[in-house]
């Protein structure tokens, strides 16, 4: 059995902190494709990433304690973590994108260029949703950069490069082909998402570098691995390029990301209930339920519909949907070819926003309720729980409740929690007021 894990552990302690704090998007280059039969050459691919590739270290501040004394009177001191990854120069101004986990929690950003050049980073914004973060480094001088390419276009058996500082070893390049697109690891972190699997090299120190295709254009953002050891064993995953662009342009216009549903539920394939209506093995995605008043209710979606493609990109399973409505945004209009009763129909349907808020910190999903469900549920305010994001959350059986206060603050919308989120001291503990299914009031506090 295989485990997940991400690449970037935070090593040991290296000093004690001090309290130190620290456009445009290119989409791909002219150049031709250097794939000629089976002779391939990496080399131009190769010379024009490793300079566009960082090698980024985070400074974490923690206290805890260093002896049995401190413990048992809740002393500590101030300790300095030192995280390493990689990072990709997006555009010749400094803009950056990585992966979230390698900054997470950072008090101060470090970035090292190929030619040893060292820059302290902005952190502009991230998504741990989608575990990417856009940094920024003013540089005196335009800087080499890697352009975006159409993820979408890839194709697997695709040659593709990894680029990115394993084990602190800068500029490494490690080649593959592309594996599998649209791969889902929920199963691993309870997080649906859509990577791209290839068998490039990747280890610790990889996170949020690059893979190219041989144009040397960006295609993915490297960001995890199944291991039994921690080593890759021939397995990692990528961000697709195109859900990371259009993070960075939600990031760079908006503050934050801009989400799109078409407003279904699907039936997993893998379900006693998908097995007994004989759609366990239905190439597309199985509609279970319509949201009222959505984009796909209002089109004329129906309950039993098989979504086959979106905008003429074939839809297999729900991996594949979720995946291409990530690089949408809410009234974006897609079309959808459905199959209903053996007929093929195309709906144009426009997108609503996802009115839901991930509080990673928690591993909880949380929702907007309107007043109807709050007067159901006895409530004056609140978000209710939809789902458990981590495999920890889901044996505690929080889905459905509503919570009203974070740290002893009323909770109205999911905005009222983003913002309490970001405006937390993360090594502080969280308390959480909720009312139960039964009707109870509790409180958690999770440190």
């Amino acid at each position: 059995m295989s485990g997940y894990k991400m690449f970037v552990e935070k090593e040991t302690v290296t000093s004690v902190s001090t309290n130190e704090f620290p456009s445009f998007i290119p989409t791909s280059y002219s150049m031709p494709n250097f794939v000629e039969g089976t002779n391939i050459d990496f080399t131009f691919a190769a010379e024009k990433t490793v300079n566009a590739v960082v090698h980024i270290k985070n400074r974490t501040v923690t206290t805890g304690p260093t002896n049995i004394f401190e413990y048992l009177y809740g002393r500590g001191q101030q300790r300095e973590i030192v995280g390493s990854g990689s990072g990709v120069i997006i555009s010749p101004d400094g803009y950056i994108v990585t992966n979230n986990h390698v900054i997470d929690n950072a008090s101060q950003i470090e970035v090292v260029l190929n030619n040893n050049r060292s820059y302290s980073a902005e952190l502009v914004g991230t998504d741990p949703r989608t575990d990417i973060a856009l940094l920024k480094i003013n540089a005196e001088n335009d800087l080499p950069f890697v352009p975006f390419a159409d993820s979408n276009a890839i194709r697997v058996g695709e040659w593709v490069l990894a680029v990115g500082n394993p084990f602190n070893l800068t500029s490494t390049v490690t080649a593959g082909i592309v594996s599998a697109k649209a791969r889902n690891l929920s199963e691993f972190d309870g997080n649906p998402q859509s990577f791209i699997q290839t068998d490039a090299a990747v280890n610790r120190g990889n996170s949020g570098g690059a893979l190219v295709n041989v144009n040397g254009e960006l295609v993915g953002i490297n960001t995890a691995i199944t291991s039994q050891t921690g080593a890759f064993i021939g397995y990692s995953f990528a961000v697709p390029s195109n859900v990371t662009r259009k993070v960075v342009e939600d990031i760079l216009e908006y503050g934050n990301v801009q989400r799109a549903i078409l407003g279904i539920q699907v039936l997993n394939s893998n379900s006693n209930e998908a097995r007994e209506l004989g759609i366990d093995r239905i190439q597309g995605v199985y509609v279970a339920e319509i949201e009222k008043g959505s984009g796909a209710d209002l089109a004329g979606i129906r309950k039993g519909d098989v979504i086959k493609k979106l905008d003429n990109i074939s839809i297999s399973r729900f991996s594949d949907l979720s995946g291409y409505l990530t690089t949408k945004r809410p009234n974006d209009v897609v079309q959808v070819t459905l199959e209903r009763n053996g007929r093929e129909l195309l709906l144009p349907v426009t997108l609503v926003k996802l009115e839901t808020y991930s509080i990673d910190h928690l591993g909880l999903e949380v929702k907007n309720m309107n007043e109807a469900e709050l007067k159901l549920r006895g409530a004056k305010n609140g978000v209710v729980v939809t789902r458990p994001l981590t495999r920890e959350m889901a044996q505690y059986n929080l889905t459905g409740i509503v919570i009203t206060q974070i740290n002893d603050q009323n909770i109205k919308n999911i905005d009222d929690v983003r913002k309490i989120m970001d405006g937390r001291n993360a090594n502080t503990p969280l308390k959480i007021t909720f009312i139960n299914e039964e009707g109870e009031t509790n409180t958690f506090i999770f440190r």
